[in-house]
């Protein structure tokens, strides 16, 4: 087609449709369509730096981060070639990023050096200088991290930004002030900071969608770090509506589903989780750790439901995917009562763990397994160390595992009634916390603690509230349970059998093995020993054998 003329220089200077339409999109919070547009516009021809950064910023927010980081290379080749130092130091800023978050830190490092050295060219103070400081701090907070390093940048951060009017760098140095404190163990400094962070990314103040995202995942593992679960869940509802209101975003959804599988699970909507942790692994790009996590979610509720051969899938696959299966795979083992490897399988796990509310999301478990052995010793000082740990961070959820490792202790000890102290205690701050399962697993100890003091009616109805709470949830097994000891608790056990003696004398009546008697009932079989021991004892005869027409003869059986 002849383009020479008039009309061929008019079609020349007519502005390329695919370009206009990209950024219209992009303004508008449509990046799916930003990307493909404005990539179409830049096949055609190449755009300016400008076009280049927002084309980078749609490919960032829908999973494209090798693309991304290709046009934010470009953009930053761009304003070099025309001394536009500011510019291109804006652009090392996003591909230090982009390469963090792809784990390549010497990568990220180095980009942050060359943005430091071209705003040196541009000799005035501007607010890019505060940009480049966010990776460091980034890299700081995690593991191996130098938190103080951390806070000095992020006291410069807010500095900056609030020279220079930047919301975004106020809230993200703010958030990240408080993330340091909570670290150190001032929770309530620390919590105070994030709150103050978030009022901005809720209001939607932030310029930037990459920004505003980050936030809102770092806030919320803060909380969930220090089971601080009320904020967690106000945080991530929040986090819900904002991916909602995007929905050709992809780059913050997964993450946004796994969290909030975790929200809906602790408050009791387990079919939602489900749910939720299933489009998880959906939104996730193939490899993303993320689905890790979703994954092991699903594997927590399945094992709970009693689907164990489906959970142990998950959990399998959720370490493949490079996420930590413990301490629901140690729990697994020992649902599926091979207490021995759930035994080695939490010692190992707590021994690598050094950092403390590391080992507060382990030592429940442990705790249980301890037990669930008969080792008694252990337990204690597991619970001891948890509720160290819980007095010095103060979040309800924490106090109530505390207070329920505690109660569970003192129950196998044989002093219901200081097992029934910290167990009130454990039902209080779940139900503060809005957990009913957590709730419901409590007050099975209180039943059995009251069985034990000899006030079975109220052994009766705290077993038949947990039942009927299992029920709801669909936690299957332990419905089972719970109906199991309601019925132990409406007969007074004869010559002061314990509610475990007389479930023992039961099977020992049916002919099993102590081995067998273990296995069914979770226990070790040392443990077992010691039950059948005192049965004799107290029923006062010779024998097994003895022990199970007494059984058929009181009508036990």
């Amino acid at each position: 087609m002849d383009t020479t003329g008039a009309e061929g220089d008019a079609r020349r200077r007519a502005p390329d449709v695919h370009l206009v339409r990209g950024r219209a999109a992009y303004r508008e919070g449509a990046w799916q369509e930003a990307f493909t547009e404005l990539w179409a516009a830049d096949q055609r021809q190449p755009v300016v730096a400008a076009d280049l950064e927002v084309l980078a910023m749609s490919a960032y927010l829908t999973c494209r981060d090798a693309e991304a980081v290709r046009a934010m290379e470009r953009a930053h080749a761009r304003y070099v070639d025309t001394g536009d130092w500011v510019g291109a130091a804006r652009c090392a800023f996003w591909i230090s990023i982009g390469l963090l978050v792809a784990g390549e830190q010497a990568g990220s490092g180095g980009w942050v050096g060359r943005g430091d050295r071209l705003l040196d060219r541009h000799g005035s103070e501007c607010v890019e200088r505060g940009y480049l400081l966010v990776p460091g701090v980034l890299a700081n907070c995690g593991a191996g991290g130098d938190l103080e390093t951390a806070f000095a940048d992020a006291v410069s951060i807010v500095a900056i930004g609030e020279r220079f009017g930047d919301t975004d760098l106020v809230a993200f140095g703010l958030h990240t002030q408080g993330r340091v404190q909570i670290r150190r163990g001032s929770v309530v400094a620390g919590m105070a900071l994030l709150d103050e962070a978030m009022v901005a990314v809720v209001a939607g103040e932030l310029a930037s969608p990459l920004l505003t995202g980050l936030i809102y995942c770092q806030v919320i593992d803060a909380c969930e770090e220090v089971f601080e679960v009320r904020r967690a869940h106000e945080w991530t509802d929040a986090l819900a509506r904002w991916c909602q209101a995007q929905s050709q975003m992809f780059t913050f959804t997964g993450i946004c589903l796994v969290h909030r599988a975790g929200s809906l699970q602790l408050r009791g909507a387990w079919t939602a989780a489900i749910d939720e942790a299933r489009r998880a692994c959906e939104r996730f790009p193939p490899g993303e750790p993320g689905i890790g996590a979703a994954r092991y979610r699903l594997g927590e509720i399945h094992r709970l439901r009693g689907e164990l051969t489906a959970a142990e899938d998950l959990y399998r696959s959720a370490s493949a995917q490079g996420w930590q299966p413990q301490p629901g795979l140690a729990l697994l083992r020992l649902a599926q009562g091979r207490t021995a490897t759930a035994e080695a399988a939490i010692r190992r796990v707590l021994a690598e763990t050094t950092d403390r509310l590391g080992r507060a999301r382990l030592l429940p478990a442990y705790v249980e397994i301890m037990l669930a052995v008969g080792d008694v010793p252990r337990a204690r000082a597991g619970s001891r160390e948890l509720t160290g740990i819980a007095a010095d961070y103060g979040q309800v959820a924490l106090l109530a595992v505390a207070e329920h490792a505690r109660g569970a202790i003192e129950l196998a000890a044989g002093d219901a009634g200081a097992a029934l102290s910290a167990l009130r205690a454990s039902c209080q701050h779940w139900r503060e916390a809005e957990a009913p399962y957590e709730e419901a697993r409590v007050r099975t100890l209180v039943g059995r603690a009251c069985q034990q003091l000899g006030d079975h009616d109220s052994a009766a109805w705290e077993l038949a509230g947990a039942r009927d709470c299992f029920v709801r949830l669909g936690a299957a097994p332990d419905a089972d349970r719970a109906t199991a000891l309601i019925a132990s608790a409406v007969a007074t056990p004869p010559c002061g059998l314990t509610p475990r003696e007389l479930q023992v004398l039961r099977l020992v009546a049916a002919g099993n093995s102590n081995r067998a008697i273990a296995q069914r009932l979770v226990l070790s079989e040392r443990t077992v020993d010691r039950h059948v021991s005192n049965i004799l004892t107290k029923l006062e005869v010779p024998s097994r054998t003895a022990a199970a027409a007494f059984a058929y003869e009181h009508r036990l059986v």
